[in-house]
């Protein structure tokens, strides 16, 4: 019995994105993509084009992009194999029309399907038949990394308090 308690006391503990607060890990892992990572870039139209219906404006921010790639990223660690259809709903919204009734409207699908080709190229995800495409070895030890980079960040700075 105390055998037992202290190998479990001793395992070693990998941090995964689950452990991590989800906006500050995308904001990590969008400053990785820009830096570190040519193949993630965003293409010329990115400047002007909304990404859904529903929306009013493009996005403010200038790089956007970066930021998307990483959400995508973490919601395929997430959810598993995913498809762009089921992704297009995860970021869609609510389509206001005057004083009409609403309805939802999906995503569109541009700002999905070429992030993901583009980390496709980049290793980080891959095509798996009749499910969509998931997290490759690569892309969940990088989002494992990141992850254990910030729990590391979190626990010194909350050492010398």
């Amino acid at each position: 019995m105390v055998k037992r308690l202290v190998e479990e006391s001793e395992r070693i503990y990998l941090p995964t994105p689950y452990d991590v607060p989800a906006q500050i890990f995308i904001e990590r892992l969008a400053k990785y993509l820009k830096e570190n990572v040519g193949e993630v870039s965003p293409p010329t139209w990115a400047a002007t084009v909304k990404t859904s219906s529903h929306k009013e404006y493009p996005p403010q921010q200038p790089d956007w992009w970066y930021w998307r790639c990483a959400s995508l990223l973490r919601k395929l660690y997430v959810h598993g194999a995913i498809g762009t259809s089921r992704l297009r709903v995860e970021y869609g919204g609510r389509k206001r029309r005057g004083r009409r009734i609403e309805h939802v409207r999906g995503s569109g699908g541009s700002a999905i399907r070429e992030p993901l080709q583009q980390l496709e190229k980049a290793g980080f995800v891959t095509r798996e038949e009749k499910k969509g495409r998931k997290l490759s070895r690569e892309g969940t030890s990088l989002l494992n990394r990141i992850a254990s980079e910030i729990l590391k960040g979190v626990k010194s700075s909350t050492k010398g308090e």
